[in-house]
C-alpha cells in the first residue's frame, strides 16, 4: 500500500499572515480578481479556481528539481530525435519496437521528412508527485501540447494582489517569459534574424484559449485559427489584423495535432503545416510526432533515456511503471490490483483511471477485466500517494491532495526550468485527481528569492 500522504507546510510568516486574514474574504477577493482579469477553463468557459494559500518551496529545494527536469527533457528530445532517425535505442534494445510502433502519437511518416537539427521538444509540462518520503517523482510527462503557463502567470498576479510577502517573496516568473519568448524564436528556420511567431488555436471554443491567448499577447505573438492560414510556394501566411504575414514558427495549440486522419490522408492542420516544415521554410512548436515521448508506456524507460543518451544517471526519478508485455507483468499486476494504479495508455484528464487502494471491489474487478482483455491497451503504477497542502475550505485550512506541473522551455542555450510552474489540487475531500476538469483548482507556487 502507498502509506500515508507526505504533508507540507507553511512558512512560518506565510502561516502567521493567514491566521490573521478571514480566509473566506481572501477566497472571495483572489476569485474576483481572477473573474475581473477575465480567466477561465473549459469550452464553457468556467471560472478558473485558485486557492489563495502558495505553496512555497526553498531555493535550495527546488535547484535541485529544476536540474532533474531539465535533464530529463534533453534525454525526452534525444528519445524523439532518435525514434525519427536511426532508432539506437530500439535497436540496441533499450526500449522494445513495439513500445515505439503501437504508440498513439507515433508518426512514421516523420522518418521520410525529418529535420537532422530539429529541436522537437521546446516546451515541456512535466506531472510530479510528492511522495511518503518527500522525493518529487515523475507521474507523467507532457511534450506534446502541455497547457497550463498562463494560469501560472494568473494565480501569481491575483495571489500577490492579496497575501503580501512582506519581503520573503517568490522569484519573478517574467524573466522566464523571456526565455521562452528566445526558445520559440530560437525554433524558425536556419537565417531567420527576426521570426514572426503564431499561436495556432481552435478559438474560444478551446478548453484552454485562455493560455493560448494569453500567451500571444504576453509574448507579443500572433493568434491564428487554421482558417486565417495560407499556403504559397512552400511559405506559411497568415491573415493577422487584416495584414498577411509570413509565419516563420508555428507553436501548436489545437486539438487536431496529428499527420494523419482515420481514413490515412493528411489532417488538415497537416496540409498546411507539414510541407513548409519539411522544405524548412516553418519551424514547429512541438513538432509532429512529438507526442511518442509522452506515451503513457514510453514513461516506464525515461530513467533508461537518461542513461543511454546523456550517459548519466537520473536526477529525478519516474513514478514505477509497468510494461504489461515483459513476462509475467500481467499475472503480478493482477495480484496486486488493490495497491497499483491503472491507467489507459491513451487516457488524458483522470478519465478510466483506476487507483486501487481507493477503488470499490467492483472497481478493481472492472479494471482487471480491461487489463485481461487489452493489456497493451493499459499501464499500470505503483501507487504513490499525493502530498497535502493546507487550503482554505469554508474558512479554514484543510489538508488537500496536491501535484505539480513545472515548466520547461527547451531553446537555443539549453533547457530552464520556469521557477515553481503550477500546483494543482484536488478541492475536494479525499480526491486524488487534480485535474481542473474534475472539478479542481490551483495555487501559486513560489520559489523563494
Amino acid at each position: 500500500m502507498g502509506g500515508i500522504a507526505f504533508e507540507e507546510t507553511l512558512t512560518h510568516a506565510l502561516a502567521a499572515r493567514l491566521d490573521a486574514a478571514d480566509l473566506d474574504a481572501l477566497v472571495g477577493e483572489v476569485a474576483a480578481t481572477l473573474a475581473g482579469e477575465g480567466v477561465t477553463f473549459g469550452a464553457d468557459a468556467e471560472p478558473f479556481v485558485v486557492d489563495p494559500v502558495p505553496r512555497v518551496f526553498a531555493g535550495a529545494e527546488w535547484e535541485p528539481l529544476a536540474a532533474g527536469l531539465c535533464q530529463r527533457v534533453k534525454a525526452l528530445d534525444c528519445f524523439v530525435a532518435d525514434v525519427y532517425g536511426r532508432q539506437s535505442i530500439v535497436r540496441e534494445g533499450v526500449v522494445p519496437a513495439s513500445a515505439v510502433s503501437s504508440a498513439a502519437y507515433f508518426e512514421p511518416l516523420m522518418q521520410q521528412v525529418v529535420h537532422e537539427e530539429c529541436r522537437w521538444i521546446t516546451i515541456a509540462g512535466l506531472d510530479l508527485v510528492r511522495g511518503t518520503d518527500g522525493a518529487f517523482r515523475v507521474l507523467e510527462d507532457n511534450v506534446r501540447t502541455p497547457s497550463g503557463i498562463a494560469y501560472a502567470l494568473a494565480a501569481r498576479r491575483a495571489v500577490s494582489q492579496h497575501v503580501p510577502d512582506d519581503g520573503q517573496g517568490p522569484e519573478p516568473l517574467e524573466p522566464s517569459l523571456a526565455v521562452l519568448a528566445a526558445a520559440l524564436r530560437a525554433a524558425a528556420p536556419a537565417g531567420v534574424a527576426e521570426p514572426v511567431v503564431a499561436v495556432l488555436t481552435d478559438g474560444p471554443g478551446s478548453t484552454a484559449f485562455y493560455d493560448h491567448r494569453q500567451l500571444a499577447e504576453r509574448l507579443g505573438l500572433a493568434l491564428v485559427r487554421l482558417a486565417d492560414l495560407r499556403l504559397r510556394d512552400d511559405r506559411l501566411y497568415a491573415k493577422v489584423d487584416d495584414t498577411e504575414v509570413g509565419i516563420d514558427v508555428v507553436y501548436r495549440r489545437t486539438d487536431e495535432d496529428r499527420l494523419n486522419d482515420p481514413r490515412g490522408g493528411l489532417t488538415a492542420v497537416a496540409r498546411l503545416l507539414l510541407e513548409p516544415w519539411a522544405h524548412g521554410k516553418l519551424g514547429l512548436v512541438n513538432a509532429f510526432g512529438t507526442g511518442v515521448a509522452d506515451d503513457k508506456l514510453m514513461h516506464a524507460y525515461v530513467e533508461d533515456m537518461v542513461r543511454f543518451y546523456l550517459g548519466e544517471e537520473p536526477l529525478l526519478d519516474s513514478v514505477k511503471t509497468f510494461d504489461l508485455s515483459e513476462p509475467g507483468a500481467l499475472n503480478r499486476a493482477l495480484e496486486r490490483l488493490a495497491e497499483l494504479v491503472v491507467k489507459p495508455r491513451a487516457g488524458h484528464g483522470g478519465a478510466g483511471v483506476m487507483i486501487g487502494p481507493m477503488a470499490t471491489e467492483r472497481e478493481r474487478e472492472a479494471a482487471g477485466a480491461a487489463l485481461r482483455a487489452s493489456p497493451s491497451e493499459h499501464i499500470v503504477q505503483e501507487f504513490s500517494p499525493l502530498s497535502v497542502h493546507p487550503t482554505i475550505c469554508d474558512g479554514q485550512l484543510e489538508p488537500r491532495h496536491v501535484d505539480l506541473r513545472p515548466f520547461v522551455f527547451y531553446g537555443a542555450d539549453g533547457p530552464h526550468a520556469l521557477p515553481g510552474g503550477l500546483t494543482r489540487v484536488a478541492l475536494a475531500e479525499g480526491q486524488m485527481i487534480v485535474n481542473s476538469s474534475r472539478e479542481g483548482g490551483a495555487k501559486d507556487t513560489w520559489v523563494l528569492a
